[in-house]
């Protein structure tokens, strides 16, 4: 009725779109912070990120200075078919200019996405190249893979690190791990850092690999609707060895789920930090226009009980101290110290098979607490990063030295052998005071050991692939450290055995 008297009444023309909009999330606004509106084009982009595949170009990029630049081609995807490279600038699309106009990344995505066969015309800036080069590009189908890296750490022990949990995910995972048991592998490290959830069956799935059947796996229930439990097969491929997950605070709702199911369970241990607390259950209701509201209708549970959801105030202005509910852990020391973590005597929970005592109230709590690293925090290196000059920097090298390194190295010997050269890390310093960046030289000393290893990252994977990117990265990741640290031990059982350290 209010917006009928609006669109009747009012004083000047309005946009009953708009409104409608408006009011939509307005009554969102005052129920949980993960009931959510999106319109048309924000759904179909989400859509494609979890869907597995889209159509478009096949890049991997980066906007840097209002520029983009091309990470990588896609593996026999369109762009590398016409000969696109690394280190090359898109300048305009469809004589669109997209360099210095300050287009967001969204609008980007949609220039160069778009029915398959159809045709782009791309304009670039080649390092090395006077002329500007000029491609058309026939849209294709593009994979979105989850699985970061699939790899050997040692001769016993496996890593896959996952991404997100998207439609292919079981079948991607499912894959990697039979890979790994085929090299006979007797542990397994689950990376589960930075994965802000997905889709549920695909946590249960890959859930079955590790549980016995007719072991529960979550259950979720609201008030107005019972969703029920779910409960492992019984035919997973890693019922047996010993199982590390790695978590931090950015794992989110299915990777808590997962989590949750090991620990309660006392299948595995939980390393690392306490993750974010997302235990609500989205339904997603399709709207006549395209548009989509995403309604939370129960919570999640895991097997022990427990309930994933972090504790919230409900209504607009309490939403966003829940979005920096991150920053507040930081500000109380919990990244630092695990005495800093509260936790709650009345949620206190017991594991399922050895009864240890675990913790609800938002979040899986690790088993064994890894702080955050701080010891190469300086304000030079937050301005190396938030200004992308490390990979400015390292696209720069492979574009110069990228073929010479590949015919000089293989990939386990650039790993082993590869010292990130002198002149890269001038280099960055260089595009510091370019920028008229202060920083004392202390700064840089504390930093450069990291900045180095990131480095040495980057062009691993600018040359070879994310994968080769993690396997040079996690050599002194704390958190991975830690795990092979309990696994090469023979901690681990004392650890299944006690309760949260």
């Amino acid at each position: 009725m209010a917006e009928f008297l609006i669109t009747k009444l009012y004083v000047d023309s309005v946009d009953e779109g708009k409104i409608v909009e408006a009011a939509i999330q307005g009554m969102l606004n005052e129920l949980d912070p993960h009931s959510t509106y999106s319109n048309a084009e924000e759904v179909k982009l989400f859509n494609e990120s979890m869907q597995g595949e889209f159509f478009g170009i096949g890049i991997q990029f980066q906007m840097m200075q209002d520029t983009l630049y091309v990470i990588q081609p896609v593996v026999k995807g369109p762009s590398e078919k016409v000969g696109i490279q690394a280190g090359d600038k898109i300048i305009s699309v469809d004589k669109e200019s997209i360099a210095g106009v300050g287009m967001n990344t969204s609008r980007i995505m949609k220039l160069l996405r778009g029915p398959r066969k159809s045709k782009v015309l791309l304009e670039i800036v080649r390092r090395g190249v006077e002329d500007t080069l000029y491609f058309t590009v026939e849209r294709d189908k593009i994979p979105v893979e989850t699985i970061d890296a699939s790899y050997l750490l040692t001769a016993q022990t496996g890593y896959i690190r996952l991404n997100q949990f998207g439609k292919n995910s079981a079948k991607e995972f499912e894959t990697a791990l039979r890979h790994l048991k085929n090299q006979k592998i007797e542990n397994l490290v689950l990376d589960l850092r930075g994965n802000s959830g997905g889709f549920l069956d695909a946590a249960i799935d890959i859930a079955n690999h590790f549980l016995q059947g007719k072991q529960r796996i979550v259950y979720a229930k609201g008030n107005k609707v019972d969703i029920g439990s779910f409960y492992a097969k019984g035919n997973g491929l890693f019922q047996e060895g010993k199982l590390i997950v790695l978590v931090d605070e950015f794992s989110a709702s299915a990777s808590e789920i997962l989590a949750g199911a090991i620990q309660d369970w006392d299948r595995g241990i939980i390393v690392g930090r306490r993750s974010f607390g997302k235990g609500l259950v989205q339904r997603p209701i399709d709207l006549f226009d395209g548009s989509m509201i995403r309604l939370t209708i129960a919570r999640y549970y895991t097997p022990s009980g427990r309930s994933i959801q972090k504790p919230y105030d409900k209504g607009e202005s309490n939403r966003k101290n829940y979005g920096e509910d991150i920053l507040h852990r930081l500000e109380r020391g919990e990244h630092i110290s695990k005495d800093s973590i509260q936790l709650v005597d009345s949620l206190k929970y017991k594991t399922l098979t050895l009864s240890r005592t675990v913790y609800g109230g938002g979040g899986v709590m690790p088993d064994v607490f890894v702080p955050v690293d701080t010891t190469h925090v300086s304000s030079f290196f937050k301005y190396a990063l938030s200004k992308g000059l490390l990979i400015q920097v390292s696209l720069e090298f492979v574009e110069q030295e990228g073929s010479l390194i590949k015919d000089k190295y293989s990939v386990d010997e650039f790993i082993q052998q590869f010292k990130t050269p002198e002149s890269l890390f001038r280099r960055v310093q260089e595009l510091a005071i370019e920028n008229k960046f202060s920083f004392e030289q202390s700064e840089v000393d504390q930093s450069k050991s990291f900045l180095n290893t990131y480095l040495k990252a980057l062009i691993a994977r600018d040359i070879w692939s994310t994968e080769v990117f993690f396997r040079v990265f996690n050599q002194s990741d704390p958190i991975l450290l830690k795990a092979l640290e309990i696994l090469e031990s023979n901690k681990y059982n004392e650890i299944l055995k006690s309760s949260l350290n």
